[in-house]
């Protein structure tokens, strides 16, 4: 998955708020909506685009589908992050040894 499309599931407070009580375990909508102050329409929006950023994942269980991390996307994005600030880092630092000659 591109880092953009993490980036941007990540960008919104309630799909944070998603995803950090999905780090206490796997949860059907109904029970993650309890602990949400939003319609059940506007949870079904977030839920979609955390998938399709691969953030999550869902399982059919009966009529219904229980949600759970996908912690390789995270690893990944960090490595991604991490990668480009050192990149970033690397070039600075020797800009700025250039400077002092």
């Amino acid at each position: 998955m591109s880092l953009t499309i993490t980036i941007q599931a990540l960008s919104d407070a309630n799909r944070r708020r998603i995803l950090d009580i999905l780090k206490r375990g796997e949860m059907n909508a109904g029970d993650i909506n309890k602990k949400l102050d939003i319609t059940g329409a506007t949870l079904s929006h977030h839920l979609d685009i955390l998938k399709r950023a691969d953030l999550i994942s869902g399982r059919k269980e009966g009529q219904q589908v229980i949600y759970s991390l996908n912690l390789s996307v995270f690893e990944e994005a960090a490595e991604q992050l991490v990668k480009f600030f050192e990149i970033k880092t690397k070039s600075k630092s020797k800009k700025i040894e250039d400077w002092r000659g």
